[in-house]
């Protein structure tokens, strides 16, 4: 069964077009509200944004949404997705909601919702919910309304979270470290957190106005983090997107390094402490390089009865990842773009943890990022977004898929963004330029 309004991260749009409108956000935590009770008789949720001005629209229409539906809500100001997930599951809560659209441009948001357990929901949810939206609504009368007060020291209780990730014999006492937030929900969050485990911070990106989220700062726009390194002599730079749940990372040098690499690290780490690690997965974007450095003589560790790192690919999307995961009794994923998780530490991708996570096995070894990838070689890939004409149907272009038929080296993944109105072109190869080439031909194609 097909769904309407959810993506491959909840629902997401232009503000003010459909479904990112008022009357569509009060139907809709309405619908929810109204399955949520059908398992319980008082459902409590809590709600979360990023610092885009469109959330105070959609917070006030989602809560008379919930309200209307007899549901009660804890409202948490801007606080990262991460941080609801983790309220969600500590305080016992029924449902964990954030309003944010991610790494998109301050124009656009979106909602997505977090489990009892603080996981995403899977798409059976997600299509119950849609069903109930085509349902007359059901108002409840004035004794059964739902109730809402605010969470008054939700950011305290995620930083200290934050840090209880962070071995509690190591400091990062000595470390200049910048911090970008994207001027996103970790603004007010990241910085505290680095500053109270030792570090000496940097903080930018962490001036929000309601209309500067991701704008030339955060995750995916690191030319920011890297020139601030390299100004402020800093150790390290972490680089966070609007709702802080992927990371990008550089070094002293201005070495970037992406979620591959440090997923090698994380797994690398455990393994050192002789930690069990059942996993270690990834989507589709996972570099075979990547596998090949846990795996083949050389590499950091040969699988084999005794206890190997497995691997498999997942559908496009940390959410997919989480369910191979879950399915495999697994600790470990992530993705190219810098969602990783680690789930001996968190029910979803965080940005902040994962980066204490690298943090954390550097402080351990003495040994600087660089040199803990140093045995790592990552095949190139080129990948290039391509904006669809609405109404265009990609999969039909017959000369796309007679360029993909002649591209016979190294790997295509072509599929559609579940967040922007593009196609992600990417192919991966050994030679730089063979993937370069190829993906230029491929893009050309999807144009028309």
């Amino acid at each position: 069964m097909s769904r309407t309004y959810f993506g491959t991260d909840g629902i997401r749009g232009t503000v003010g077009q459909a479904p990112i409108t008022p009357d569509f956000m009060l139907r809709l935590g309405h619908s929810v509200g109204r399955v949520l009770k059908a398992g319980e008789p008082r459902p409590t949720v809590l709600i979360g944004k990023d610092t885009r001005i469109s959330g105070y629209m959609i917070e006030s229409a989602l809560e008379a949404g919930f309200a209307s539906a007899g549901v009660d809500v804890l409202m948490t100001g801007p606080l990262p997705t991460p941080g609801v997930a983790y309220l969600t599951r500590a305080l016992r809560l029924s449902l964990g909601v954030v309003i944010s659209a991610s790494h998109n441009p301050f124009d656009d948001n979106g909602i997505k919702f977090f489990s009892a357990r603080g996981e995403k929901l899977p798409d059976a949810w997600e299509q119950e919910v849609e069903a109930m939206l085509d349902r007359p609504a059901q108002w409840v009368d004035s004794a059964n309304l739902g109730k809402v007060r605010r969470l008054d020291d939700a950011r305290g209780r995620y930083i200290e979270f934050c840090k209880s990730t962070f071995g509690n014999d190591l400091s990062l006492k000595g470390l200049k470290i910048v911090v970008d937030a994207a001027h996103g929900a970790a603004s007010r969050i990241a910085p505290d957190g680095f500053h109270e485990l030792g570090a000496e911070v940097v903080a930018i990106g962490c001036s929000p106005d309601g209309m500067n989220i991701n704008a030339g700062v955060g995750a995916t726009a690191p030319a920011a983090v890297v020139a601030a390194v390299k100004e402020h002599r800093a150790d390290y730079g972490v680089a966070l997107d609007g709702d802080a749940d992927r990371l990008q990372l550089v070094d002293a040098a201005g070495r970037l390094y992406n979620g591959d690499e440090l997923l090698y690290v994380m797994v690398a780490d455990r393994l050192a402490q002789r930690q069990a690690v059942a996993g270690g997965g990834g989507p589709l974007v996972t570099h075979k390089a990547l596998w090949g450095g846990l795996r083949e003589p050389g590499g950091l560790f040969v699988g084999g009865q005794g206890g190997g790192v497995s691997f498999v690919r997942a559908k496009v999307g940390d959410r997919y990842v989480l369910e191979e995961l879950a399915n495999r009794g697994w600790q470990l994923g992530g993705e190219g773009s810098g969602h990783l998780l680690a789930l001996d530490k968190h029910t979803t991708g965080d940005g902040i943890v994962s980066a204490l996570q690298i943090l954390q096995a550097v402080r351990r070894t003495g040994r600087s990022l660089a040199e803990l990838l140093a045995g790592v070689t990552l095949f190139p890939q080129t990948l290039i977004n391509v904006r669809l004409a609405e109404g265009r149907d990609w999969r039909r272009n017959t000369e796309l898929a007679a360029v993909q038929e002649r591209v016979t080296r190294g790997r295509i993944l072509i599929r559609a963004s579940g967040t922007e109105p593009v196609l992600r072109v990417m192919v991966e190869a050994r030679d730089a330029g063979l993937a370069r080439r190829s993906a230029e031909q491929l893009a050309d194609a999807a144009r028309g």
